[in-house]
């Protein structure tokens, strides 16, 4: 019993220590200068493999190992820990990196794909690329290791690669898994990954809520509304739906329960808000970084970019739960239960400070990794401005916070790191070309057909993995089809970004929906399509982008804003149509006519929004007409 102790002992003081340097390193390498490429994305992965094989089992894709839970408790005696087994695979993962360590010279004087490798070089290569699909399958599933052990497979007995050549591409370049995607991964996500653990040990969570509660508790259908907006908010400090799900589900389900919102609606509005928290500025989900190092630009671009679709998104949301609560005659909370607002600003209000920093540096020129870094750093000394927030501010919240900013950004890091082995194959074998001939055949050059196949192959690919190697995937696969058929690359590029991020909420496999049911104890089934009927102007989004690019904000002012305006107003009858509530209940033709009319609305052009804002007059004057009638009629 005392040996199992002080082996675990021992396991959570590496694990703190580990998660420690691993954060420290890439604030240094931020502030100071990153070394070399190869360098850095290497330590970066060698800091993650060797947390993952010491957190996670080989028969299980959960942590075994828990540090402490929230309140500060001891660990669970119950937990397993890591075996024999275990500890020779950290060995295996370990071995190739410091490989590339020690021969560094070596590996940056040769030519590579004209220098043959070594037999320890083959085995190294071979070993590396075995370690990742492992430490991938432990974190996040089958999936995605699976995805990247069928373009093996393609690039040696189809492709009739070299598997020299091959291993060259994967371990011994930065086209492989030490390429763009790991870049991205050590750049960009971690810090962000750790600001967002700052801003949770520092109480930013329940100031988010109550701010939501404030400004929507009380209207009708409110408790959903608070779903939306926390979740939106949320989605600053966490780039995942599922986490969205699990920090806000369990206050705003209930909430919805209580005043009248069927629990499979209410799992279903917390799965699609949850799921906006990707796609939301100022800080979006780690796709968005490899975004903008696919299209060389910086993140403030893509965040000017994503902006009026993330508000579309977000109306979209909105607007279902208002016309479905007034469909219900549902009303919000009463103004006792709520806080109030200006209490909340002067108590907590504090806490944006850090949020609002990174938009003054982001926008200021520095650097999104330099900005973000800065936001983290003014974490616990904004918490210790006030008595309200002071008490965050101790040793074991701060380490913590960097714990968990380590431990939170595994799952990414060896997701790129797979990912860069399927790029590597598509890049050496000429398959991303293939494939796009192959699309735009497929489509008969029609650019409709090519994204909807594109959309298809999004929701597929997310269904098993994270948002960010799918969109990786895509890129590779599918996004050339489409600027080849004339897209403008910004526009082709979000298109696949949204399409990923959506699969979190597309049945059959909807990891937001299965967690959000499991909360309202819903059925898995009817929270699925609940999600998808409350986000369904979502999916149009992507296409209106493509259509319209002054939705991302290209073109001139006049152009942006008459398109958010008329796109606005399609969605908000479009969900009135699904919905079955406009001014009032609707009958099957005002369903009818707010759908198609909302879709003209949506898709630019005069002439369509001519007919779409006819088709919305009419329902107009007709509802207007009944309630005046029904008003009269009563005594």
């Amino acid at each position: 019993m005392q040996i199992a102790l002080s082996h675990r002992s021992a396991l959570r003081l590496a694990i703190i220590l580990i998660s420690f340097a691993m954060a420290l390193y890439h604030m240094w390498a931020i502030a100071f200068g990153t070394s070399e490429a190869v360098l850095f994305r290497a330590t970066h992965l060698l800091f993650a493999v060797v947390l993952v094989f010491l957190l996670f089992r080989i028969s299980s894709k959960s942590e075994d190992v828990e540090l402490a839970a929230a309140g500060g408790q001891p660990i669970p005696q119950k937990m397993s820990l890591p075996t024999l087994a275990d500890y020779a695979m950290l060995v295996l993962a370990v071995a190739p990196i410091a490989y590339l360590f020690v021969n560094y010279d070596y590996m940056v004087n040769r030519t590579f794909y004209i220098d043959e490798l070594s037999t320890m070089d083959m085995a190294m290569g071979v070993l590396m690329t075995v370690m990742v699909l492992e430490a991938t399958r432990r974190v996040i599933g089958w999936a995605l290791p699976i995805t990247a052990i069928v373009f093996l497979i393609y690039g040696i007995f189809i492709a009739r690669l070299e598997p020299m050549r091959m291993l060259d591409q994967l371990y011994m370049t930065t086209e492989g898994i030490f390429g763009i995607p790991l870049s991205v991964s050590a750049s960009y996500v971690l810090i962000f990954v750790l600001f967002g653990s700052f801003m949770e040990r520092t109480g930013t969570g329940q100031l988010f809520m109550d701010f939501a509660m404030s400004l929507t508790g009380h209207t009708a259908g409110g408790p959903g509304k608070v779903a939306i907006v926390s979740s939106s908010l949320f989605g600053t400090i966490s780039g995942s739906a599922v986490a969205n799900v699990m920090v806000d589900g369990p206050i705003s389900i209930p909430l919805m329960k209580r005043t009248g919102f069927p629990p499979h609606f209410a799992a279903g509005v917390e799965a699609t808000a949850s799921t906006g928290g990707q796609i939301m500025p100022p800080i979006m989900g780690a796709a968005a970084f490899v975004m903008a190092e696919f299209l060389a630009v910086s993140y403030g671009q893509v965040v000017i970019w994503a902006l009026i679709p993330a508000i579309l998104y977000y109306v979209s949301c909105f607007a279902a739960v208002h016309f479905e609560a007034k469909r219900r005659g549902l009303v919000g909370l009463s103004r006792a239960e709520l806080p109030r607002l200006g209490h909340v600003m002067r108590t907590n209000g504090h806490l944006f400070i850090p949020v609002l920093l990174i938009l003054v540096f982001l926008y200021s020129g520095y650097s999104a990794p330099l900005a973000a870094l800065i936001g983290t750093l003014a974490c616990f000394p904004v918490a210790a401005m006030r008595r309200s927030t002071r008490g965050y501010v101790n040793w074991r919240n701060i380490m913590e916070a960097f714990v968990d900013g380590a431990r939170n950004a595994l799952g990414v890091a060896t997701a790129c790191a797979c990912a860069g082995i399927v790029i590597g194959v598509v890049t050496l074998s000429g398959l991303g070309i293939v494939f796009t001939q192959f699309v735009v055949h497929l489509s008969q050059e029609t650019l409709l057909l090519a994204l909807v196949l594109t959309m298809c192959a999004g929701i597929v690919l997310g269904m098993g993995m994270p948002t960010t190697p799918a969109y990786i995937i895509m890129t590779s696969l599918l996004v050339p089809a489409i600027i080849k058929l004339g897209v403008i690359p910004p526009a082709a590029h979000m298109f696949a970004f949204y399409f990923a991020v959506l699969s979190a909420i597309t049945p059959p496999v909807a990891l937001a929906v299965f967690a959000a049911a499991g909360i309202a104890k819903a059925d898995l089934w009817a929270s699925g399509w609940a999600a998808v009927k409350i986000g369904a102007a979502g999916f149009i989004v992507p296409f209106m982008i493509v259509y319209e690019p002054a939705l991302l904000m290209i073109g001139t002012w006049p152009q942006v804003i008459g398109a958010f305006v008329t796109a606005s107003c399609g969605i908000l009858m479009f969900a009135a149509g699904l919905h079955g509530f406009f001014l009032t209940k609707t009958r099957y033709w005002q369903q009818a006519s707010l759908i198609v009319g909302g879709l003209l609305l949506i898709k630019p052009g005069l002439y369509t929004d001519l007919a779409g804002a006819t088709l919305a007059l009419s329902v107009i004057i007709t509802q207007l007409s009944a309630r005046r009638a029904a008003a009269e009629s009563t005594p």
